[in-house]
């Protein structure tokens, strides 16, 4: 399976802003309680990542067009830890990864036992970007054994790929590396300070941390090419790990950079009321321009593909709106 290239621009992530952050309002919807006039909450992730961009998108997308509600996009550690929060009602809705959400209803991963998650859609495929420094001569992952490498924050997508990368490579991830568990904002200063040799980021295309990175470093750092575990990588988990490519003109780099692709899905606890799930599910598609200026990732949202969240099963009231 090949995904097609991406050609992205890079979009101020303070368009967003207007629904980003702030600690969570007491009135906020419950799962299965959800009335008009509550406020919900969006699990995103790290403050530089296109999910916490987007989602205050969303959020600001909620607060215009869904009568009563108005939503705020909270920074978290991803998709395992937004997961969790949605099945404990602290967060209504959040965006993970694919293998993170496959691993929630069969019971696998971090997971133990099958988790009560519905999916409103698929969205946008995330690049898992690699960067390192180039002086610490990494090339390919299997290079990063003895290296000083951040593999994301806990509970995070990107820790759950980087470990399986590790693995695939040949590498004992708690052995043959450094390794640091932190997000993006850390992750980059990190390898600006000269604290890391390479980092681990599953994200969007342009991430706005990885933007800031490459154009600050310039020729000292240099994005890793995947293409050498994506076979292990299949293997062991299924095809829901792709072919992707990180064209030159997304970070202005030499060469376009093969990767790693997973989908993102945007998913809710399965008692939220038919009626809301409908609701957000319909949002997506008819102000999907607006979230297109929030970030060029909404671009690739589309109806025919929001439908391919398998083994995540639909929402009810997302399979209402797609008919």
């Amino acid at each position: 399976m090949k995904i097609g290239r991406v050609t992205a621009l890079l979009v101020i992530g303070a368009l967003a802003l207007g629904g980003c952050g702030g600690d969570r309002s007491a009135d906020r919807a419950r799962v299965g309680e959800t009335t008009a006039g509550q406020r919900l909450s969006i699990a995103t992730g790290n403050t530089t990542g296109v999910y916490y961009v987007l989602g205050g998108g969303l959020a600001d997308q909620i607060g215009k067009n869904i009568p009563g509600y108005q939503a705020t996009a909270e920074a978290t550690g991803a998709s395992v830890e937004n997961i969790q929060r949605v099945v404990r009602g602290d967060s209504d809705i959040a965006f993970t990864l694919a293998d993170s959400a496959a691993d929630a209803v069969t019971g696998k991963g971090a997971f133990t036992s099958a988790q009560p998650i519905r999916a409103i859609a698929r969205l946008y495929d995330n690049y898992t970007q690699v960067v390192a420094t180039t002086g610490s001569g990494v090339k390919s992952i299997a290079d990063l054994k003895g290296k000083r490498v951040s593999t994301g924050s806990p509970n995070s997508g990107t820790e759950v790929i980087a470990l399986r990368m590790l693995k695939a490579a040949g590498l004992d991830p708690e052995k043959d590396v450094t390794r640091q568990s932190l997000g993006l904002p850390e992750s980059v200063q990190g390898i600006k300070d000269g604290n890391l040799d390479a980092l681990i980021w599953s994200g969007g295309l342009p991430t706005p941390g990885i933007t800031d990175l490459i154009t600050s470093l310039k020729d000292d750092v240099t994005l890793v090419p995947l293409d050498g575990v994506l076979a292990a990588m299949q293997a062991e988990h299924g095809q829901v790990y792709a072919a992707g490519e990180i064209t030159k003109d997304v970070y202005t780099t030499k060469t376009d950079v093969p990767t790693i692709a997973v989908p993102n899905l945007l998913v809710v606890n399965e008692k939220m009321p038919p009626a809301l799930a409908e609701s957000l599910t319909r949002l997506l598609f008819d102000h999907k321009p607006d979230l297109e200026k929030v970030h060029p990732a909404a671009k690739n949202i589309t109806r025919e593909n929001a439908v391919k969240t398998d083994p995540v099963p639909l929402h009810d009231g997302a399979t209402k709106y797609y008919g």
